[in-house]
């Protein structure tokens, strides 16, 4: 590895400074072993000018003033700062990563990235220089005053890569923005795992990051942030001893990378366990799109395959009982109870294809979710399985959530196909619901997406949901359309508030539809008109649109939403309220409302309705005619035979 020679360093800023002539054939920079070398390392938050490799060698060689610029940078300033504290602490080598790494050269890039863990390991003192502390004591309480942008500390502890730079080495030393010192790792060990959540076993050495459950380790990476979105992952690799190429440009695809190379060496189930809380929901692929989805994992532990067995047997037993006399069910126990050699060996070894992951798990099917199932992974929380949905799709298992009702009945151990990616295109819906305020409705807003200039385009390629709320504060009518996908099938709902009071925070409303619309996808799934399906795959087809109406309980209004049933990818939805009588029910059955290319640009839903063999337009009930104003243009097509109300509205070119 590159080192700084720390003496060189400082008497050539001595000479430059002085106006001394400068030794051009000092080098200030040597390659060394560092596995025989002791040497110190900095760990510091990048920010403002940092200087760089070529800078640091060829400072001498520069012209006075850009020498002047770099001498007085605040990078400069704190790689001689660093140089002089090892020089007081005995040593004569340092490593400082802005400056000790040629990053012109991706190879050194990827090189030193991949031995960076390694690089803090092996260093015999660790400086970190908190930029953002004044005071002469390391701050043991948070402080949103000093440290807002960070969750009350100094800024160093949110940052990414310094998670590793915190663990790996043996005796880190902090220091203030004075190159003060204010404290140690060992002495602030309880006041570190309290912001860190990294337990002190951990930081003390005690413990390897190696024995611990990845999605442990992962939760402590959870929080953190990191100025390229690939080094979320990269950051990590140390603490995972993996190894793989970067590849900046790539994303968040660098994460999922990540995860299949911890996949290859490890056969910890617990890296499928995140959010098994259900509290970001986001259904799909297998593998985690962030640390963050594993925050809520840090009292996870890895369970080893014949222990995991034991434990499992046990957990079913209690849980069904004596109440289980059905001999069939009985048989299933006990060939699950006699299998314990055979059944371990499955647990612990699965592979990683280019298709997808196999390994085997015990399902359990959900009573209203035939093809979701819940899993039990080798590893527990509080003494206790943890657990997870999968979804059945094809011959694949997507992570799932929601499924209210499973079995109580003995698990069946399975060999499944873990899906890790999708390679379809991700949804986008364009939202139409500008004629609400004309009978005094507003969108009090969406959940849990936000709807930006009245387009959502996050919609998992498996499964999703969105709700929209909207309310008339006047009339006290509410209701709530949610639109989703359900293994590539687009649904959408609408929920009328029953309560009629409407007064619970729209927020409250639309997680209750939430839950009550996804637990219930399937089936709204399936009651989609079953024409989307072939018009999907037609090469050449006309546009076909659906309207459901649903009647708002104690109002004179009723809900509508028009649907594009044969748009692959993008959706619109429309969205309207109408004056009823009440003698509706609803939400109706979904109506045809193909088009025959007729536009007639006025605002509203209206109503088609034949008299006489005659065609007349009526709005709220009153006959109108066409004026060649408005913003939107209207489709209308008549069913003659069957004197059917068709209509659908579009966005104006």
């Amino acid at each position: 590895m590159r080192l700084l020679n720390v003496q060189a360093v400082v008497d050539r800023d001595r000479d430059i400074r002085t106006g001394r002539k400068v030794n051009l054939q000092t080098n200030v920079l040597e390659d060394l072993d560092d596995t025989c070398t002791d040497y110190a390392i900095l760990s510091h938050r990048w920010l403002g000018r940092e200087v760089n490799y070529k800078e640091l060698v060829g400072l001498p060689t520069m012209a006075n003033e850009e020498q002047e610029q770099v001498r007085l940078c605040k990078g400069y300033l704190k790689i001689l700062e660093s140089c002089e504290q090892a020089l007081k602490d005995g040593y004569s080598w340092l490593w400082v990563d802005t400056c000790c790494i040629d990053k012109g050269s991706s190879a050194e890039l990827s090189e030193a990235i991949n031995s960076m863990y390694r690089c803090y390991e092996n260093s015999r003192k660790c400086y970190v220089y908190l930029y953002d502390v004044d005071g002469q004591r390391f701050p043991t309480m948070p402080d949103d005053t000093n440290y807002p942008s960070s969750n009350g500390w100094p800024e160093w502890f949110s940052r990414g890569w310094t998670l590793q730079e915190l663990i790996a080495p043996k005796d880190v030393q902090f220091f203030n923005q004075h190159w003060v010192f204010v404290g140690d790792k060992i002495t602030l060990v309880s006041v570190l795992r309290d912001i860190t959540r990294v337990p002190e076993d951990i930081l003390m050495g005690r413990l390897s990051p190696s024995r611990v459950c990845v999605a442990q380790l992962m939760s402590w990476a959870a929080d953190r942030k990191t100025t390229r979105v690939e080094d979320r992952a990269y950051s990590l690799l140390g603490l995972f001893g993996v190894n793989m190429p970067m590849l900046y440009g790539e994303g968040r695809k660098a994460f999922q990378r990540l995860q299949l190379e911890i996949l290859r060496i490890s056969n910890d189930h617990s890296i499928f366990a995140w959010d098994y809380r259900g509290t970001i929901r986001r259904p799909g692929v297998v593998l985690a799109d962030d640390p963050s989805y594993f925050r809520d994992c840090h009292d996870i532990d890895v369970v080893e395959p014949e222990e995991f067995i034991k434990l499992f047997k046990r957990h079913i037993q209690s849980k069904l009982g004596i109440q289980w006399v059905n001999p069939v069910q009985w048989g299933r126990l006990s060939r699950l109870l006699l299998r314990d050699h055979a059944r371990a060996r499955q647990l612990r070894t699965f592979s990683v294809t280019n298709g997808g992951i196999d390994i085997c798990l015990p399902l359990t099917p959900y009573r209203d979710s035939p093809s979701v199932y819940r899993a039990t992974l080798a590893c527990t929380r509080n003494g206790c399985p943890v657990t997870i949905d999968l979804a059945s799709y094809g011959s694949d298992y997507y992570k799932s959530f929601g499924a209210s009702d499973v079995l109580e009945a003995v698990p069946e151990f399975r060999q499944l196909h873990l899906a890790y990616y999708w390679n379809r295109t991700y949804r986008h819906l364009t939202l139409d619901d500008w004629f609400m305020s004309c009978y005094g409705f507003a969108r009090c807003g969406a959940f849990p997406y936000n709807i930006v200039n009245n387009s959502v385009g996050v919609f998992s390629h498996t499964n999703d949901l969105v709700i929209l709320v909207y309310a008339n504060d006047n009339a006290r009518a509410r209701f709530a359309v949610g639109f989703g996908y359900y293994f590539d099938q687009q649904w959408v709902h609408v929920v009328c508030d029953d309560t009629g009071d409407c007064q619970s925070r729209w927020e409250d409303y639309a997680k209750e539809v939430y839950e009550q619309l996804w637990s219930a996808r399937k089936e709204h799934a399936g009651n989609m008109p079953e024409v989307s399906k072939r018009f999907w795959s037609t090469p050449k087809r006309e546009p076909k649109y659906y309207i459901k109406h649903a009647h708002l309980p104690r109002s004179i209004w009723a809900a509508k939403v028009v649907w594009d049933g044969c748009t692959v990818g993008n959706t619109t939805l429309t969205v309207d309220v109408d004056q009823c009588t009440g003698c509706c029910y609803g939400p109706l059955e979904w109506k045809n409302t193909a088009n025959d290319r007729h536009y007639l640009p006025m605002p509203g839903l209206m109503k088609v309705y034949t008299c006489d063999y005659e065609h007349r337009l009526s709005l709220g009930g009153v006959n109108v005619g066409f004026l060649e104003c408005g913003t939107k243009q209207i489709k209308v097509s008549i069913n003659m035979s069957a004197a059917v109300l068709f209509y659908m509205m579009e966005t104006a070119r």
